[in-house]
Parts: structure tokens; C-alpha cells; sequence
């Protein structure tokens, strides 16, 4: 037999290696497989799959009740609605959260005709929180601004007396969506002490989608305006620019009517609980808007997201599943306004916020989920790439540490906690989206409960494993991240930047 040489050192460095490569191991990321969870997860699998009762939900919320005005009755009936069907399903803690909002609105009419070059009716509907014409309306020429040019714009507001502003996009944007978004509605204060007659373009000056819809909306933060605001169908907008385009001034008349109160009015977040079995201090909240606007039914947004949250909740109970932390389910309701609810449920539990683990939120319309947006915290996307590839089978999703601002998922966010995303496909949303097409039809039922099952299971899970997910960061790293992920001067423009000069990097270049 041939004799082997051995040497010391090689083999020293063959040990180290194997147990690098074991403690490599074990810091991996544990999921479902892993950390014993994944049993109740196959179980609210099959149950949400097979039993979800997430589409009956969305069919009752739709046409039993229909749109959701914040702060208005119906959004009020609402509210009463949920309570009901979580106290139904065997929720603990069943209650609202009563807070106020700065004003409410009820829309009125709204009405347009083209008088010349030809005749016709116009295609249009009233922006959210926005005024009245002259009783009985108002002839005027049309005159365009450019919506990527506002600054210019500004200085020269006192042409546009009498007139009605058509919001064009011409050239390239110079900011981001959300930055025009704020310059729009500080734009729109201006115009109203001008004397404009309307103003047509939708969100942020936004232009129509087609097919004949409008998409209503708000304009600001908590903001309102005297200027009657109106989105105007893609068709008919095509037309008016068309005209201009060949030096023709069109003219037309536009009559818009709403009503304002008085001052605030009173809403309400809806909660109820799993309370956690072994550290029910804990808390994990998943939820979705129960607001909508009032052109239709408020079905995609977010008639599905509340269906969603209710039919997890339902989901879990009915597989008989008490997570280790508990499982908050919270209806928001402002969220169209400017967030509303979802800050009142920060102030309202600013105390014991150290003790949340994040939100999970599903807000996209009727898509597919197709990511999880961890809302900054980069520290999480390894572990909930575990959990995702856990449920690869059911749906493939992907996981980054994006910030969606435009949810209820920002709070928590920018208090130091994963504002988690269920980020939908959004191809068809993009029709549904506020317009008079937000209605049942829009939503398939395995499309519905499939969203709520993942939902399910993703705030099941992250309740229940051995590990808790997540804390709120400090103020200055999440100050920092905050930056990092661009989401300073959207927050500062709208006076939701709580942190001062935090996460500012001050370089010698930039402090002499």
C-alpha cells in the first residue's frame, strides 16, 4: 500500500475551511423550511386557496356599498361594514381609531362644451378638494402652460385671467413625478389669484389614460383649492391640443360645482387582532386603504386591498393559527387625502412603537404580486428572500429595498420600521386607476385570492418565526436612509421630513 504524505499545515487550513463553511451556513438567512413555520404556512396555503372568502368581501364592499369618500357617509358605512365582518370572523380587540381630516368634499357636477371651432360635449370630471365655478358656469378661450416648465409658468400667471388652462407636458421633465406633483398644487394657489376660469389636467398635471375615462384625485397633501380642477378624457384633450397645435383657439364652456364643509370632519382606521401566544406585545400590522374616490365603486383601489387584509385574517383563523407576535389588521382610511390614517395610526401609537415589527400593505390595484418592496431597510431583503423562495411554487416574487411612498406603507418607513410593499402588476390599473372603470369587473376572483393568500402567509410568517424580523432603526440611520433612497425632498416638499439636518453628509467641499 502506498503511503500518504500528510501535511500539517494543509490540513489545518482544510479544517478551517470546513468550518467557514459551516458557519457560513448557519448565518444564512432561515426560511419557512428552516425554521419550523413552514406546516401553518402549508395549511393557510390551502385554506386561502381552496376557502377564500377575500372576492365575497370585495363584492359586498363594491356594490353593497361602493365609493368611499373620506369623511363622507358611505366611507362612514364602510367602517361599520368592517368591524362587523372582523368581529364575524373571530377578530380580538375589534374597534376604530376615530381622528379628523382638515375639510371635506362632496362632489357635484361637471360639465364641458366645446362652442368653437365646432359644437360638441367634452369629456370631464372634478378633481378631489377642489372649487365651483361661477353659478351656471363660465365661457372662455383655452390657453396651454407647460407643466415641466412651472417655474416660468409662475411669472407669467396674470395671461391666463379669464381664461381656462389646458396642463401640457412639453420637453423633458426636469424632477421627479412626485416633485411636479407638489409644484403643481403650490402652482394651483397661484392660479386662483390670478383669475383662472379651470384649470384641465388630472394628478400632478397628468393626462388621461384613454378609452373615454377621466381620473379623478387630490392635489396636494391634505390640500385644497378654489380653482376648479378637471381631468378631461384623452380623446377630448387630443382634440383641444390638436387645435391649438394648428393656431386655432378653441373656446368652451365649463360648468363645475362641488361643496366644501366648514371645517373638519370626523373618520376612522378599523383594527382588529390575533393577539401573539408568546409575545403578543409584538406587533406586526398588514392592512390596506378602505377609502376610495367616487367615480365608481372604489373595487381596485383599494376595494382589493381591504378584501385582501380581511380574507388573510379570515384565512389564519380558519386554519386554527395563533402566530408567537400579534397580527394587526388595520383598514386605513385618509389614505387618498395625503395618508391620513396611516399618520394617525403613527401618533395615535407612538408609544408603543418600538415594539411594531413594520406594515405590509397591498395597494396596486387588481394585479399579480410581484415584489416585495422592503420600504429602505436593505438589512431584510436576505431573509425575506428566504421566505420568498418558500413560496416560489405559488408565485415568483421578487425582493428589493425600495420605498413606496405613495401607500400607507411611508410611515413606517420614515419612522424606522420596513414599510413593506406588496408591489402589484400594474398594466391594467392604469385604466382602473380612480377613473368610472374602478368596479367589480375589474378584479378577477383567483387573481383576488391568490394576492390574499400570499398576504396571509407573508404576515403570518414573519409573525410566527423563531427571530423577530425587524426594530425601529434611530433616527439618524434612518435619517440616512431616507436620503440614500431620495426620498428627502419629496418628504420635505409635502412637510413630512421629521428629521432636521439628520443624514445630511456634510463633506469638507461642501462646509467651507
Amino acid at each position: 500500500m502506498r503511503r500518504s504524505l500528510v501535511f500539517p499545515g494543509a490540513a489545518v487550513a482544510a479544517v478551517m475551511l470546513v468550518a467557514a463553511g459551516l458557519a457560513a451556513a448557519d448565518n444564512k438567512p432561515k426560511g419557512p423550511k428552516e425554521d419550523g413555520t413552514l406546516p401553518a404556512l402549508t395549511k393557510i396555503a390551502g385554506e386561502g386557496m381552496m376557502n377564500s372568502r377575500a372576492y365575497q368581501y370585495l363584492t359586498e364592499l363594491s356594490d353593497d356599498i361602493g365609493s368611499r369618500v373620506t369623511g363622507s357617509p358611505a366611507e362612514r358605512k364602510s367602517e361599520e361594514w368592517a368591524v362587523a365582518k372582523m368581529k364575524e370572523m373571530g377578530l380580538e380587540n375589534v374597534h376604530t381609531e376615530k381622528y379628523t381630516i382638515w375639510r371635506g368634499w362632496t362632489r357635484g357636477t361637471a360639465d364641458a362644451q366645446l362652442l368653437s371651432p365646432v359644437n360638441r360635449k367634452l369629456h370631464v370630471d372634478a378633481m378631489g378638494w377642489v372649487g365651483s365655478t361661477a353659478p351656471g358656469g363660465t365661457d372662455a378661450d383655452v390657453v396651454t402652460i407647460n407643466l415641466f416648465d412651472l417655474d416660468e409658468e409662475a411669472k407669467n400667471v396674470g395671461r391666463l385671467k379669464g381664461k381656462i388652462a389646458l396642463v401640457q407636458a412639453k420637453g423633458k421633465p426636469k424632477k421627479d413625478f412626485m416633485m411636479i406633483f407638489a409644484d403643481f398644487g403650490n402652482y394651483l394657489k397661484s392660479l386662483s389669484n390670478a383669475g383662472v376660469v379651470a384649470v384641465i389636467g388630472g394628478q400632478g398635471g397628468s393626462r388621461s389614460k384613454g378609452m373615454n375615462l377621466t381620473h379623478t384625485g387630490i392635489l396636494g397633501f391634505d390640500a385644497d383649492f378654489a380653482v376648479p380642477v378637471v381631468s378631461m378624457t384623452n380623446e377630448d384633450q387630443g382634440q383641444l391640443e390638436r387645435l391649438i397645435a394648428r393656431g386655432i383657439t378653441p373656446r368652451m364652456h365649463i360648468n363645475v360645482q362641488n361643496t366644501f364643509t366648514n371645517g373638519p370632519v370626523e373618520t376612522a382606521n378599523v383594527v382588529g387582532e390575533i393577539r401573539g401566544s408568546e409575545h403578543p406585545e409584538q406587533i406586526f400590522v398588514v392592512g390596506g386603504h378602505l377609502d376610495s374616490w367616487d367615480l365608481s365603486q372604489g373595487t381596485t383601489d383599494n376595494g382589493s386591498g381591504t378584501a385582501a387584509t380581511l380574507g388573510a385574517a379570515d384565512t389564519i383563523k380558519r386554519a386554527g393559527l395563533r402566530p408567537k407576535r400579534t397580527l394587526r389588521f388595520v383598514l386605513f382610511t385618509g389614505e387618498e387625502q395625503g395618508l391620513d390614517g396611516s399618520y394617525a395610526y403613527y401618533k395615535q401609537h407612538k408609544a408603543e412603537w418600538g415594539n411594531h415589527l413594520g406594515d405590509l400593505i397591498l395597494d396596486e390595484g387588481q394585479g399579480i404580486v410581484k415584489n416585495f418592496q422592503m420600504g429602505g431597510r436593505d438589512d431584510l431583503v436576505p431573509v425575506m428572500e428566504a421566505f420568498a423562495d418558500s413560496i416560489s411554487n405559488l408565485r415568483k416574487v421578487k425582493v428589493d429595498d425600495k420605498i413606496e411612498s405613495g401607500t400607507d406603507t411611508l410611515p413606517f418607513s420614515v419612522y424606522g420600521l420596513p414599510g413593506i410593499n406588496m408591489e402589484q402588476e400594474t398594466a391594467e390599473y392604469g385604466y382602473t386607476h380612480h377613473s368610472a372603470a374602478d368596479a367589480l369587473e375589474a378584479q378577477k376572483p383567483d387573481i383576488m385570492a391568490q394576492n390574499s393568500t400570499i398576504m396571509a402567509m407573508t404576515a403570518y410568517w414573519i409573525a410566527d418565526r423563531p427571530e423577530r424580523l425587524a426594530e425601529p432603526w434611530s433616527d439618524a440611520k434612518t435619517a440616512k436612509m431616507l436620503r440614500d433612497q431620495h426620498e428627502y425632498e419629496e418628504l420635505k416638499a409635502f412637510n413630512l421630513w421629521p428629521y432636521g439636518d439628520l443624514g445630511q453628509e456634510k463633506t469638507d467641499d461642501k462646509t467651507q
